[in-house]
């Protein structure tokens, strides 16, 4: 059986979108890396899960996760080649840990949760459920958006990881990132001496 893919070491600061469904998180990748001239790490899981459902009328289940854990892998090391200095991630194998946990009654693949914990980034942005539900085939629980919300951000600080949280509008979202972003490249003038694993 396939592993999960080891996270490709980079002379690159990797940012993740981090949140429940529906908060934004793809805009805003979309937009990050359009101002630093970059790429962005897609979602795996959104076009796996859609060609699920359209072929199958089935929703996730358990046994999606690792599939979607490598799936996830490969784009981000094969599209962090490509990034210049900044890559951003719509989402990271940490996110796919609390997904299982609230989903799975606090199951973990143990693979999936030692790639998840192993995994680092320089800062996640917690999209926080100020924003419209927009409904599709593969959302669920619009009721319990606060619920989820809690779950992704008691991970961070779980497992310390550096994040700052995005309210409001597009437009404040996306200055408060760019912000905390451009702090970061500040901090890492020289990218050959900076590397993450």
């Amino acid at each position: 059986m396939e592993k999960i893919p080891e996270q490709r070491s980079a002379n690159l600061i990797k940012v993740v979108l981090f949140g429940p469904e529906s908060t934004g998180k793809t805009t805003l990748s979309k937009l990050l890396a359009r101002h630093y001239n970059t790429v962005w790490v897609r979602e795996f899981a959104r076009n796996y899960l859609q060609n699920k459902w359209n072929n199958t009328r089935e929703t996730c289940e358990h046994s999606d996760l690792i599939p979607i854990a490598i799936g996830q892998m490969k784009l981000e090391n094969d599209l962090s080649k490509k990034a210049d200095k900044v890559l951003i991630c719509d989402t990271d194998l940490l996110e796919t840990k609390v997904y299982s946990e609230e989903y799975y009654g606090g199951f973990v693949d143990p693979e999936l949760n030692k790639s998840a914990l192993k995994n680092q980034y320089n800062l996640y942005l917690l999209t926080y459920i100020d924003t419209p539900w927009e409904e599709d085939d593969l959302r669920d629980r619009p009721e319990q958006r606060q619920e989820m919300f809690d779950a992704f951000e008691k991970a961070l600080i779980k497992y310390n990881r550096p994040f700052i949280t995005l309210k409001g509008s597009v437009k404040n979202r996306l200055d408060k990132s760019v912000e905390a972003i451009d702090q970061l490249l500040k901090n890492y003038k020289d990218l050959d001496t900076f590397s993450k694993k």
